[in-house]
């Protein structure tokens, strides 16, 4: 939501994709309008649905134009330790989090070489290169995002695509709801700036990626975490 928030207020024309508006998306959308600055629409689609993205790339495309940028962030958490993990869980994790984006991103890596370049930002986490006790599938699943984004950047650089990621830090968000404030407060004193990210600040990163200022950067993972990781 910060994301797309912080683009539509930078001029972009945002579309966030998900299952089903929220009353925080509903309002950021009203925002948007009212401040006269870039579109911000929602599309409502389940990211889960493989089969079905090549439809809603067309669909997208038909409606909106050209697609300059790409920001894979849809994501689900689910902690616990992988000998009790139910092998279901397990499949969903990956599926959502490193399946969709990757499907996702081929149909839409296809419209922009053919319109001439673009941009693709994938959001990782720290945890795909740190570890995180619990959370080891999720941690595969970002780690895999990084591996996903280097190559790619290789692949596609010559027909004007810049592909990089962001990965942030522990944040106060709905995916760290399972650690308490005691949690939070030991990783923040652990970090180099001695305080948490917060969403704008990887919604700056993004933007960031997004604009001309970063048109000779690719395959870089840019890490927004405090110093967590320093």
């Amino acid at each position: 939501m910060g994301i797309a928030r912080r683009l539509a207020a930078s001029g972009y024309r945002a579309i966030a994709v998900a299952r089903k508006q929220t009353d925080q998306l509903a309002a950021a959308i009203e925002e948007a309008s009212g401040a006269g600055s870039g579109a911000l629409q929602f599309a409502p689609f389940d990211l889960s649905a493989i089969g079905d993205l090549p439809r809603m790339v067309k669909a997208l495309r038909k409606e909106f134009g050209p697609m300059h940028g790409l920001v894979n962030n849809a994501a689900i958490a689910s902690d616990g330790a992988l000998a009790l993990m139910p092998n279901s869980q397990i499949e969903r994790l990956v599926r959502m989090n490193t399946l969709s984006p990757m499907v996702l991103t081929k149909y839409v890596v296809r419209s922009m070489m053919a319109d001439g370049g673009g941009r693709i930002v994938n959001v990782a986490s720290i945890i795909g290169f740190t570890g995180y006790s619990g959370l080891a599938v999720y941690g595969a699943t970002k780690a895999s995002m990084i591996g996903f984004t280097r190559s790619l950047a290789r692949e596609v650089g010559r027909m004007g695509v810049n592909v990089n990621a962001v990965a942030p830090g522990f944040m106060r968000t709905e995916m760290t709801q399972e650690l308490d404030d005691g949690q939070l407060e030991q990783i923040a004193r652990r970090s180099a700036l001695r305080h948490l990210p917060d969403v704008d600040d990887v919604a700056h990163a993004v933007e960031f990626l997004l604009g001309d200022k970063a048109k000779s950067i690719t395959g870089i993972v840019l890490t927004v975490d405090a110093g967590n990781t320093a």
